[in-house]
């Protein structure tokens, strides 16, 4: 058996240290489950899109932790495509390689592929998102009998493969529809996510998609619309024997719930600048 444990949206710095207290907690946590593999699905840092020293502090958390660790960057970690203030580019992309690797990586454990994808690049533009569409076709294909767990920071969809765009919360309809598609050609039985700071799982089309609660924070209703899952800070557990997965979500003693709508106006001042109300807070 292989136990990877998937944690998400921790949000720490060293200058805005509001959900600092968290790390702690968290770290005691994945300890005592004895991991083979840590994966973070994104939003790492406050501001490693900004700051620099966010992500150099956060590497240095992530490499006390008693497993390697593989992670794919959040919006907050390398910007996003259309950002009007950060959008993803190259030189936020390097920045996150320089300090934490690959923003996309594939890891073979047991009878899977585990494959993480940087969702921040979709859409861009970039010649790195090219890259990285054409790099999972080859890992997908190079699978063989493996079946595929992906594990990325933005989901595909709040609801139902078919919705129309959320804007902020998953990915767009024509990106989402092709990279479905390229799922279904392949045996991509899981999508594990982070984000909308929920914890929540949904079957579409014999996949499950997983979405791991956040370690930092939770969001209300004033600054985020109604969706499926539960407001509840956490993280994932995954013990991959053979072809099969048993998938949990142990307690995580110690977390404080802080909530950001209390500090948004702190920690992420520019953000009602940015969007509509219930999009407020890029969560």
């Amino acid at each position: 058996m292989t136990r990877v444990v998937q944690i998400s949206d921790t949000h720490l710095s060293p200058g805005k240290t509001h959900f600092g207290p968290n790390w702690a907690p968290l770290a005691a946590w994945v300890a005592a489950q004895s991991p083979d593999l840590v994966i973070h699905t994104g939003d790492v840092t406050v501001d490693g899109a900004g700051v620099e020293e966010d992500m150099r502090h956060c590497a240095a958390l992530l490499a006390t932790l008693p497993a390697p660790v593989l992670s794919v960057p959040g919006n907050h970690d390398v910007g996003e495509a259309g950002h009007p203030q950060q959008p993803v580019n190259a030189e936020r992309l390097a920045r996150w390689r320089r300090h934490l690797g690959p923003d996309w990586w594939l890891r073979d454990v047991a009878e899977w592929r585990l494959i993480g994808l940087d969702s921040m690049l979709f859409g861009s533009g970039l010649v790195a998102e090219l890259e990285q569409e054409t790099w999972l076709e080859e890992a997908m294909a190079g699978a063989a009998s493996r079946r595929i767990a992906v594990f990325t920071h933005r989901p595909f969809m709040v609801e139902q493969a078919e919705e129309p765009d959320t804007g902020y919360w998953s990915v767009k309809p024509d990106l989402r529809r092709r990279m479905l598609a390229a799922f279904d050609r392949h045996d991509v039985a899981i999508v594990a996510t982070g984000h909308l700071h929920r914890a929540h799982e949904a079957i579409h089309r014999g996949r499950r998609h997983i979405w791991s609660g956040a370690a930092a924070f939770l969001v209300g209703p004033d600054f985020q619309p109604p969706m499926p899952g539960e407001a509840t800070l956490g993280a994932v557990v995954y013990d991959f024997h053979g072809r099969e997965v048993t998938v949990t979500r142990p307690a995580v003693p110690g977390l404080t719930d802080f909530w950001i709508d209390h500090v948004a106006q702190e920690v992420y001042p520019v953000a009602r600048d940015t969007y509509p109300p219930s999009l407020a807070v890029e969560a």
